[in-house]
């Protein structure tokens, strides 16, 4: 099939009246789904003790082959002893697995385990490797949409950040529970026509109200990255799907505030325009910071009040104040690390998961 100069096939709609948030994109992430994990990859080479054949504790982690965070974990509790498994998005078709429901065993290749601890990050369903469209494709995601909800959600076993609770917290519910805990948000409307909403009167920013990055197919993915509303925007023009569109806030400078546990890390975060971030990585400057202590204590409140225990909040500094804009689930931590020159997060996380564990392996079940 021929296609256009910037890649779109014949007949498709022109750059203006494309989605807003599809216009300029030209962030392209390709996820492959080959197995980096030290812990599968030694068990499957059978360089590990069989054991006794008695369900063997460990962390299960529902996330995908290209999470350098969870192939980062691996490594750390190995180290310490604790067994880590996983179920991969973008590697479970024809997946050896049994999950029983009477016990809080699941059998994974030849391995009997008994998850302790459930953390699902990255398992994104448009990641499955089947073909879209298709009767069998939309079967295995149907069925696999199921199973890895109970599996988030079992209360057999205990959970990093819920998926019962963080599923349903949008970006709007954000805003407003952020408000509620003394957070300043900016002014914010979701609409399907941006040209004719400007919260606050003035420059405006549209962002989208879904997730970052939209995978049509198994593998590639399209960056939906926060734009300025142009003034000269037609005011009827409509988006196929409610946006949100949030007044400009002038900032000094923005902040990335790591929760792990009862902890708060933070970086600074200097770009020139929210996409930076994503297409143009190398002229961000991050730096380690401290961060006052009545925002940890809002943010910690907030923390708990989600129920999440590893997440990132993205805040703007504005003169002494501190504005809200979202908080992250599925926060990715290294690549702050690796502009920072440090590794307090990941240092954190890990600790933290040991620890939970070893608390949850002492009392004998999830609490």
């Amino acid at each position: 099939m021929s296609r256009s100069a910037d890649g779109r096939g014949p007949g498709a709609p022109s750059e203006a009246a494309r989605p807003l948030l599809l216009q300029g994109q030209d962030y392209l992430f390709r996820s492959p789904p080959k197995c980096l994990d030290f812990q599968e990859q030694v068990h499957r080479l059978g360089m590990v003790d069989e054991g006794d054949g008695n369900p063997q504790p460990c962390v299960l982690v529902l996330a995908r082959a290209a999470d350098m965070e969870m192939n980062e974990l691996s490594i750390a509790l190995a180290e310490r002893g604790i067994r880590m498994a996983r179920i991969d998005a973008d590697r479970c078709v024809d997946l050896p697995l049994s999950v029983y429901t009477d016990q809080p065993l699941i059998e994974l290749d030849r391995w009997l385990l008994r998850p302790l601890l459930v953390w699902r990050r990255h398992f994104e369903l448009s990641a499955i490797p089947v073909e879209p469209g298709t009767l069998a494709g939309a079967y295995a995601v149907d069925q696999w949409a199921s199973v890895s909800n109970w599996l988030s959600s079992r209360s057999d076993w205990a959970h990093v950040n819920p998926s019962r609770f963080s599923a349903h917290l949008d970006r709007l519910t954000q805003l407003s529970d952020a408000s509620a805990f003394g957070l300043r948000t900016p002014r914010t409307a979701v609409t399907t026509r941006p040209g004719r909403t400007r919260p606050g009167g003035g420059r405006c920013i549209v962002k989208t109200a879904g997730r970052h990055l939209l995978e049509p197919r198994p593998g590639v993915q399209h960056g939906l990255f926060p734009r300025p509303l142009e003034t000269s925007r037609a005011s009827d023009a409509p988006e196929p799907a409610p946006v949100i569109v949030q007044e400009y806030v002038p900032s000094d400078t923005e902040l990335r505030v790591f929760v792990v546990g009862e902890r708060c890390i933070a970086y600074q975060v200097d770009k020139l325009d929210p996409a930076q971030l994503w297409v143009d990585p190398d002229a961000v400057r991050v730096t380690p910071t401290s961060v006052p202590t009545s925002l940890a204590e809002k943010l910690l409140a907030l923390a708990r009040h989600w129920r999440v225990q590893v997440a990132a909040f993205d805040l703007l500094v504005t003169g002494g104040d501190h504005v809200f804009l979202e908080i992250n689930v599925n926060c990715d931590w290294r690549w702050f690390e690796h502009r920072a020159g440090d590794n307090a997060v990941s240092a954190a996380v890990h600790d933290w998961v040991a620890q939970r564990f070893a608390e949850l392996l002492g009392a004998g079940r999830p609490r």
